[in-house]
Order: structure tokens, then C-alpha cells, then sequence
């Protein structure tokens, strides 16, 4: 091997042990499974100077594609509709199990367990063919997706078994304190609707949605009679409800998976000037989850009203939002919460009346 070729050969390999640390970097700062995909794909598009490529993952019969990710010059997309295979190509390497290279096109199986799919790249046929070195390539990074894909299935289980356990403790909650003391199912749309107007990523909002589902939780210890008295409540039984934030977070704190959860129910009755509780925090020491859910929390109540206070109507309950602002409420979260009611009056006065 002369000179050049080795020194070609060196760089390619660097290139694709630099690769197999940025898939492994690429699985440990992404929490969904969509993003994971979307990254690996432009990844092997970059790197095998690809027209395309497209990563699709199958049912358990090989024969439907489940989640197909597309990356190319002018398109990156993923497409979660159940759809079946019909491509020769694709259909080969999942009925044979083994990879294909001819010319411009590699296409490789991705198998583990209950793992079925295809990743598979394209050049025009203008283009240089892909030779041996660049499928042995294909096939090492192959392996690094499917750990990933593995790992993001074992969390998306994870996910769905404490879903269901934050289900169960919301319905012996639900049975214990009355809805007139809670919240309906629509603060929950709510809430959410601000933090997508807030750009928060998927992280944040999965912690956002069990925040929002959970911050009521410490409301179990609470005698059923100060929860439901209409008239003015005593010194100690104002103490007692204001320590729900606290009594919730003691309750949660145990279950690892809520660690993210605890910061926004523990202060989601802190206000912006720093007069809420139980820290009196003010501005951006309030973590933003809790101050999303202020807003919602406050405008649920407003427009359902408590049993020791009525409820008003839609246009003014936005209205007391605004005054707010800057006082009890984050301007920021105020203007996001404005942009979705006024996006979305209809839906939200419907299903909030």
C-alpha cells in the first residue's frame, strides 16, 4: 500500500471511530427516540456522503413499517403512520436478514431482540459506487443504533409503567379530594399548550405534564372539611393547606424518575415578587414549570371558582391574568399564556366552560 492510500485509509478511519463517540455521545443527551433517529440519520447522511438515507423501524411481522426517519438536501422528517413495505429492497433485508450492497445503495438490517429494521443509504448513480470499507462502516455504526434504539425502547417502557403508577396515585387523589378543590383535566391541556408557546423541549414538558398531574398530591393529608369549607378558614388550617406544596414533594421524593418533577410542585404557589410560598422565591429563582403553572393553576380556579370563591367569567378571568403580570404571575408565561388563549379562544372557553 503506497503513501497516499494509507493515509486515506487512516482518515477514514478516524472518521468513523469519531462517529461510533458521536452516536454514544448522540444516545446519552437525547430523551426521545424521534430525535435520536433525526440525529443519527444526518449523522450517517454527512458521513457517507449520501443522497439519502432512511432509518425504519417494523411491527413484529416484518412486513409494517412503524416509524420511518428521512433524511436528505431539502428533507428531514420523520413518519409515524403504520405503513407497509413494499420496496424490494427493504423487503429482502428483512426477510433474509442480511445486508445488501450494490453500487449506490447499502442497505443494512437493524436486529436486537424485539428489534426489527433497516438502515439503508443511497448516492445517484452518477455517483461514486459505495465499496467494501464503507459497508464494514455501515454495518459497525448499524450496531451502535441499535443499542440506542434499545435504550430509547426500554425508557419508552419505563415511561408507560410510571405514566401508569402517576394514573393510579391521580385516582386515589381524585377519589379523596373533591374536583371543586382540584383541577379539571383541561388545566392539564393548558398548561402544556403555554409550555409548547414556550418552546420547552421534550424533557422539560414530559416533566411539566407529571408536575401537572401530581402538584395536588400533598392535598391528601388534608382534612376533607378545611378542603371544602366555604366560609374564612383559621390561622392553622391557611398553614395546613399551605403546606401541601411540601407534604406533595415529601411524598414524590422517593421515586427516582420524579427527581425533575419535585422543584416545580414543591413551588408552584411561589409569586413572581417573591410574596408566594413556601421559599418566597421571586423572578427566576422560581423554576419555570412552577411559574407556567401558576398562570394556568390561577386562571383553572378563576373561571371554576373554589368553595370560598366564586367563579367569573372567561374574558375577565384573562383579564386578572394581565393585571398580574409582574406581580403574582411571570410576564413572560403571562404573554405565552395570552398567545394561546387568543389562538385557541374557541377550543379552550369550549372545553374549559
Amino acid at each position: 500500500m503506497n503513501t497516499k492510500n494509507s493515509l486515506i485509509l487512516t482518515k477514514r478511519y478516524k472518521t468513523i471511530l469519531s462517529s461510533i463517540h458521536t452516536v454514544y455521545r448522540l444516545i446519552n443527551s437525547t430523551f426521545d427516540l424521534k430525535d435520536f433517529l433525526l440525529g443519527f440519520g444526518r449523522l450517517i447522511y454527512q458521513i457517507f456522503d449520501a443522497k439519502d438515507c432512511q432509518i425504519i423501524l417494523t411491527d413484529n411481522s416484518k412486513k409494517y413499517s412503524v416509524i420511518r426517519c428521512f433524511i436528505n438536501p431539502t428533507k428531514k422528517q420523520i413518519n409515524i403512520h403504520k405503513t407497509k413495505i413494499i420496496n424490494p429492497v427493504e423487503r429482502k433485508v428483512l426477510e433474509t436478514n442480511t445486508t445488501i450492497c450494490k453500487n449506490t445503495i447499502i442497505a443494512v438490517p437493524l436486529v436486537a431482540e424485539e428489534i426489527s429494521g433497516i438502515l439503508e443509504i443511497k448516492r445517484t448513480d452518477q455517483e461514486k459506487p459505495f465499496d467494501l470499507f464503507e459497508k464494514e462502516a455501515l454495518l459497525t455504526l448499524a450496531t451502535q443504533a441499535v443499542i440506542g434504539i434499545k435504550n430509547f425502547r426500554l425508557i419508552e417502557e419505563q415511561e408507560k409503567i410510571l405514566f401508569g403508577s402517576i394514573k393510579s396515585l391521580v385516582t386515589l387523589l381524585d377519589a379523596k379530594v373533591p374536583t371543586a378543590c382540584t383541577h379539571t383535566p383541561e388545566f392539564l391541556k393548558l398548561v402544556l399548550a403555554i409550555g409548547y408557546q414556550m418552546h420547552l423541549n421534550e424533557k422539560d414538558l414530559k416533566s411539566l405534564e407529571y408536575a401537572s398531574l401530581l402538584h395536588d398530591t400533598g392535598k391528601i393529608g388534608i382534612p376533607l372539611g378545611i378542603l371544602t369549607k366555604s366560609e374564612q378558614l383559621s390561622e392553622e388550617e391557611i398553614k395546613l393547606i399551605r403546606n401541601h406544596p411540601q407534604t406533595g414533594a415529601k411524598i414524590l421524593k422517593s421515586v427516582e424518575k420524579l427527581k425533575p418533577v419535585i422543584p416545580i410542585i414543591l413551588h408552584h404557589h411561589e409569586k413572581y415578587d417573591g410574596t408566594g410560598y413556601p421559599s418566597k422565591l421571586r423572578k427566576n429563582q422560581i423554576p419555570l414549570g412552577s411559574r407556567i403553572m401558576a398562570v394556568a393553576d390561577a386562571f383553572d380556579a378563576i373561571i371554576h371558582g373554589r368553595p370560598y370563591k366564586h367563579k367569573i367569567p372567561f374574558e375577565e378571568a384573562i383579564e386578572e391574568i394581565k393585571t398580574n403580570s409582574g406581580k403574582q404571575f411571570d410576564p413572560e408565561v403571562v404573554n405565552a399564556f395570552i398567545k394561546v388563549i387568543s389562538s385557541q379562544k374557541r377550543k379552550f372557553k369550549k372545553i374549559l366552560k
